[in-house]
């Protein structure tokens, strides 16, 4: 019988390139595959609703003032919110005049402000009834800024 031997040679150096070719191609696939493919996780879960932030937080957080005419002078009542909390309430333009002339302004206002920062909230505010008026009065410009804080005018 006469059989025919085929010799084949290889060079070390073309099988080391032909398997990081073939490697290459392999990885380049699976990474096609990977990236186009859905995601399993975000198939079952709800997209994230933009609203609920907003609806869920009080106060829109801000500076919110209301002018205060107490004679010929004006005084401002400034709020500070943030999404949940009332932060800070104070008189600005508050001059030697009208702490004069409203001697029971400064005090009053200071019990207010304990009392809602304790509270967060202007309902069931105490006062005594000597600074009736004038706690009425603070009690409604500090309102006012409260609902400009909570977007209705």
């Amino acid at each position: 019988m006469s059989a025919k031997t085929k010799i084949v040679v290889l060079h070390m150096k073309e099988l080391i390139y032909t398997g990081i070719f073939a490697a290459l191609g392999i990885l380049f696939v699976v990474l096609l595959i990977m990236m186009f493919l859905p995601d399993k996780e975000n198939e079952n879960t709800p997209p994230p609703e933009q609203d609920t932030v907003e609806t869920s937080s009080r106060y829109i957080p801000g500076i919110y003032t209301t002018e205060l005419v107490l004679g010929s002078q004006s005084i401002d009542v400034e709020v500070i919110v943030d999404k949940e909390n009332i932060t800070s309430i104070r008189m600005v333009n508050l001059n030697d005049a009208i702490t004069t002339m409203y001697p029971l302004l400064q005090p009053t206002f200071d019990s207010i402000c304990k009392q809602v920062y304790e509270q967060q909230s202007l309902e069931h505010i105490t006062y005594t009834a000597d600074s009736k008026y004038t706690s009425l009065v603070l009690l409604e410009a500090i309102q006012n800024s409260l609902n400009k804080a909570k977007g209705s005018n």
